[in-house]
């Protein structure tokens, strides 16, 4: 086996790794996911699955998916779905797929075993009186008045709260441990407590279920995970983690908790609490809604899921939370896809072209690049003729000297097709202009002018004729604040959700061959930005949601910094 990652990755999680092998300290690499299915994943979850996975991959070593289902109250099969489909659209394929509730009659022998070894007791205080009596940074806890309850009594009652003889709240399983410990989660902490709620596997099998930081370390050791990676907030809880490990006799090589940095987005919220709001107060229409930070919303939205892999990479693995700029975020999106995504033209605020020398009834095709970027993505027929639909905005009735788009008297570029000039102008009652006129040269096919004449314009346009109507909603930020957090005294994140965050434009002219792009897949609307199909499309009504704008600024961003 391998004890080198690949050349360019290199991290203090890596070093250890590498060292231990070479040490012989191990002879193997396990690691794992273990989300709680009680909602979906968010980018902040990203770089712990793309970090348990890629170590993984990088040393032959194995990586599982085990879900942390020990509060039955909160979690339901849809939560345990959608986390599949999530890290399998991510491209993180796991090796064994394992639930904590496997293991539930193993985790329950071992805290037996714990009350046997007189390492574990039964308490009768409330939660709220284990947490009076729990001491702070500087002072120690008290012990309970339940402390010293013998073996006996202490198995007996365990058995009574695993027969469901007590209801949630009136006796819980602490560990045996130190209250004048400097760790405050050594402070006998509680391992085990009643729920009355069914589990989305076991059912009533259970009433009594483990506590995470007592599960999740002999979880680890039954599956022969070497080295459980998690984030910073845990470090406090290692040595309770090698606790549980030592005083039940796991054999060496035990697995070895391992913390690292999160980061965090501006212009979002991660915690899932503030995200289940959303989606339960209305402001989204789901957890995949476009405007969420969840990676169900990314796929929906047409982010690749090798810019958030990339996005991992260029963050790093450090000790240290980071907050990234959410630019930094759009920057890896929009480079991946330059590369991938395909061309299209459409028109999102239409006004009538008529090229008053072009034949009526005729029509043609013309030929388009479908990535500029990727020549093996080919080409495809565009169709043209006497009526177009062009941007709104690529008119001008008096402009400014720098606008060099369509304007009376002007010549511009038809992407793909001819140069046009504008010859004139209709207007409705109210003086809106609702149509112009033009003029084509016929030998300019292609967009270039025989005489070698010079044209600064270039516009997208749609046949009339041939266009496709598509329902197009255009995604914007969700709050208008960098830290949503940062409100008046009194408030909530709420009062930073942006005035206007989506809108929805019907009957969009598109060209036809829209109607065969893949879902799911993002595309380019030449000159606009990047767009995908969503799930709400059906055959011939398409609904188009933006991916993502055009303008990149993050590198301006960067260039500053």
């Amino acid at each position: 086996m391998s004890t080198e990652a690949p050349a360019g990755r290199s991290d203090f999680i890596r070093q250890i790794i590498r060292g231990e092998l070479a040490s012989g300290k191990h002879t193997r690499v396990g690691t794992r996911f273990p989300p709680e299915p009680n909602g979906y994943l968010h980018i902040g979850h990203a770089t712990a699955i793309h970090l348990n996975h890629g170590i993984a991959r990088e040393f032959g070593g194995t990586f599982n998916l085990r879900f942390d289902d020990t509060n039955p109250a909160a979690e339901e099969e849809e939560f345990v779905e959608a986390i599949q489909r999530d890290i399998g659209w991510l491209g993180c394929d796991w090796d064994e797929l394992r639930f904590t509730s496997d293991y539930f009659p193993q985790i329950h022998a071992y805290a037996v075993e714990l009350v046997r070894r007189g390492k574990a007791f039964v308490c009768d205080l409330t939660s709220e009186g284990i947490f009076e009596r729990r001491g702070t940074l500087t002072e120690p806890g008290i012990e309970s008045p339940f402390r010293n309850r013998s073996v006996e009594e202490n198995l007996a009652l365990f058995e009574r709260m695993k027969d469901g003889e007590f209801v949630p709240g009136e006796r819980v399983l602490r560990a045996k441990i130190d209250m004048a410990s400097s760790v405050l989660p050594m402070r006998d902490p509680v391992i085990y407590r009643v729920v009355d709620a069914p589990h989305h596997r076991t059912g009533t099998a259970w009433r009594i279920y483990p506590m995470y930081d007592f599960a999740h370390c002999l979880s680890d050791a039954i599956e022969g995970i070497t080295h459980s990676l998690c984030s910073i907030e845990f470090v406090d809880h290692r040595p309770l983690y090698d606790w549980f490990l030592e005083q039940l006799g796991v054999p060496e090589p035990r697995p070895r908790q391992i913390e690292f940095a999160k980061f965090f987005i501006t212009g979002t919220v991660l915690s899932k609490r503030n995200l289940k709001r959303l989606v339960e107060e209305g402001v989204v229409s789901g957890w995949d809604d476009p405007r969420m930070p969840t990676l169900a919303a990314f796929r929906r939205r047409g982010i690749p899921p090798r810019a958030l892999r990339n996005l991992c990479d260029d963050v790093g693995i450090t000790r240290s939370n980071k907050t990234i700029q959410l630019a930094q975020f759009d920057f890896h999106v929009r480079a991946v896809l330059n590369e991938e995504a395909q061309r299209y033209m459409g028109v999102l605020r239409p006004l009538k072209l008529v090229i008053e020398n072009y034949p009526e009834g005729q029509s043609e095709e013309l030929e388009a690049v479908n990535n500029p970027e990727d020549p093996a993505q080919g080409t495809r027929k565009v169709p043209f003729s006497r009526e177009l639909w062009i941007e709104r905005d690529d008119f001008l009735e008096d402009p400014p000297k720098k606008f060099f788009r369509l304007a009376p008297g002007r010549e511009v570029r038809l992407r793909y097709a001819y140069l046009v000039t504008c010859t004139g102008v209709v207007k409705d009652a109210e003086g809106r202009v609702v149509e112009l006129r033009c003029r084509y040269d016929p030998a300019t096919r292609g967009g270039e002018a025989p005489d070698g004449r010079k044209v600064r314009g270039t516009i997208h346009w749609v046949s009339a004729r041939h266009a496709l109507p598509v329902e197009v909603r255009l995604y914007d930020r969700l709050f208008d604040k960098e830290d949503p957090s940062d409100v008046p005294e009194g408030q909530d994140f709420f009062a930073s959700l942006a005035p206007s965050s989506l809108e929805v434009l019907r009957d969009v002219p598109v060209e036809p061959a829209l109607a065969s792009a893949p879902g799911g897949a993002a595309f380019q609307l030449e000159r606009i930005g990047y767009f995908c199909l969503d799930r709400d499309s059906r055959p011939g009504a398409p609904v188009l949601n933006r991916t993502l704008g055009l303008r990149d600024g993050w590198a301006k961003l960067a260039e500053k910094s």
